[in-house]
């Protein structure tokens, strides 16, 4: 019996792959536990509308996360952060605090987009924000006396 893969199932296939696996398999596990469905003309229709559906919402966010890139490289984070007389750093600036920072001029980032970096000198300095798969940008800290 040939399925559809519908979710991915580690060693046997990944969703949208067509196997053809014993009928007992098919019907008592794999359909059953819904990991698959039978191939029939409706299933493969199903599966070309789940496709497009996804491509679709993929590009959608693609267009999202390249929008967000463009603003986010045109501004800079100014942190004022305490030193010590020979201008060396009390602490660090965190991941965290810039995810804060976004957040209060309306950027909407996680923190584990952000790349783990810390910041613990003064000056310019450029971290790494993972916005879409393989989109990135540079996003640029100043932190000052």
């Amino acid at each position: 019996m040939q399925v559809i893969f519908i979710k991915d199932l580690k060693g046997q296939g990944k969703k949208g792959d067509i196997k053809e696996v014993s009928d007992g398999y098919a019907i008592n596990y794999l359909i059953k536990k819904g990991y698959a469905l039978k191939k029939t003309t409706g299933s493969l229709n199903r599966l070309k509308v789940e496709e497009a559906e996804a491509l679709k919402q993929d590009n959608k966010n693609r267009d999202a996360a390249l929008k967000l890139k463009d603003q986010l490289e045109k501004i800079i984070l100014n942190f004022k952060v305490k030193t010590s007389k020979d201008s060396r750093m009390f602490g660090s600036i965190s991941t965290k605090q810039i995810k804060e920072e976004l957040g209060k001029l309306g950027f909407n980032v996680s923190k584990n987009q952000i790349e783990n970096t810390t910041i613990n000198s003064l000056g310019m300095h450029l971290v790494t924000i993972t916005l879409y798969k393989d989109i990135k940008c540079t996003l640029k800290v100043h932190t000052e006396a």
